[in-house]
């Protein structure tokens, strides 16, 4: 069984690691992609921002199906040219928004069943730990792209500490 407050409590932190490689990436190296087909870190980072508040915008304001017109709707403003500094700001900002929200609504709404984009039908609560799971996917790209520029990530320095 999967519990609301360790969720959220994981996804925070997840979120703060997210938010420190942004942070850890030069400005002037915002834009870069190992490859052409790839997003840039800077656009995976504001995809991770602007869907994960937009999807949760979603889920509280009772929405039963995931839609792309809604979506949009519910995006923070937050330019495409962002710096590291904002996106790493509104990254943190963000969820700190949503997380008491979150976790005010009672277990009902969680049992509550949505379908999401790809036709899926899951409960409330398997739709915030998907979106967890995409955040945890695109911060795997930002650790790599990171590991490219010869940064390490900061979970591994936190590790490498510990030692």
């Amino acid at each position: 069984m999967v519990r609301l407050d360790t969720l959220l409590d994981s996804w925070k932190s997840v979120r703060q690691d997210t938010a420190q490689a942004v942070e850890d990436m030069p400005e002037a190296d915002l834009d870069f992609k190992p490859v052409p087909e790839v997003m840039t870190f800077r656009e995976i980072a504001r995809h991770i921002l602007v869907s994960s508040y937009a999807l949760t915008g979603m889920l509280l304001d009772g929405l039963e199906k995931m839609d792309r017109q809604e979506m949009v709707k519910r995006v923070p403003p937050v330019p495409t040219d962002a710096g590291g500094a904002l996106l790493a700001s509104e990254l943190r900002a963000r969820l700190e928004e949503r997380l008491p929200l979150l976790a005010a609504r009672p277990p009902e709404f969680y049992a509550g069943i949505v379908t999401r984009f790809d036709g899926q039908q899951v409960t409330r609560l398997e739709m915030v730990q998907t979106i967890k799971e995409h955040e945890l996917t695109h911060r795997a790209q930002l650790f790599l792209y990171l590991r490219l520029k010869g940064i390490v990530p900061v979970t591994t320095r936190r590790r490498q500490a510990a030692k």
